[in-house]
């Protein structure tokens, strides 16, 4: 079994268990104001394995399988399968940490989702192939974007709506775990950090 289908297991398990154990979120959410000592550090990743509800959930797993997939087969061709799932459990906790800083005074910020570890498979897997195959939108059936296309307007999106605010959405995970995902690939793997640049001049 690949490791992508384990993680998205486990996460579909506690998601689930905590959709009716209002305690289980309390306990696992990223909630900057309860973190006052190392004792509540462990909500920087736990908050990974939560979700609001279940298109959040089916979302980001959805994601996940998708480009998953393509982002292990590749470590695994290098001989580190494992480093993979390093990725994407760093890349949750490394995400969460400009939200804690951001909103550690704030009583009522809560924060959770897989998003900032999902973000960093998806840039991992861009790093690898940037113009190969094609990233579908939501709701507009039929019409993809490249990757890399697809990277920089998500960057650019996320960015944006971080500084912006007004949502219940945690954009700045999502740029920072986007951003750790690119980095950590191509630290792990800087090889194919020549071929990346030749693709992307071609």
């Amino acid at each position: 079994m690949s490791y992508t289908i384990i993680l998205i297991i486990i996460t579909c398990i506690i998601s689930v268990i905590a959709f009716s154990n209002d305690e289980l979120k309390d306990r696992l959410i990223l909630w900057p104001k309860r973190m006052d000592r190392p004792e509540e550090y462990y909500r920087f990743l736990s908050s990974g394995f939560i979700h609001a509800d279940i298109m959040h959930l089916a979302v980001n797993m959805w994601v996940l399988y998708s480009f998953g997939s393509i982002s292990e087969e590749w470590f695994a061709a290098i001989g580190m399968r494992f480093a993979y799932v390093v990725l994407y459990l760093l890349a949750i906790v490394v995400a969460s940490v400009p939200s804690f800083m951001k909103h550690k005074n704030n009583a009522y910020y809560r924060s959770l989702g897989a998003s900032g570890g999902v973000a960093a498979i998806l840039f991992s897997s861009v790093y690898f192939n940037p113009w190969s195959g094609g990233i579908g939108l939501l709701f507009v059936p039929g019409i993809t974007i490249k990757p890399i296309i697809f990277a920089i307007l998500y960057l650019a999106y996320s960015a944006y709506m971080d500084r912006r605010g007004g949502t219940n959405i945690n954009h700045g995970a999502h740029f920072w775990g986007s951003v750790f995902g690119f980095v950590f690939t191509l630290l792990v793997e800087p090889t194919h950090g020549q071929m990346f640049i030749q693709q992307i001049m071609q």
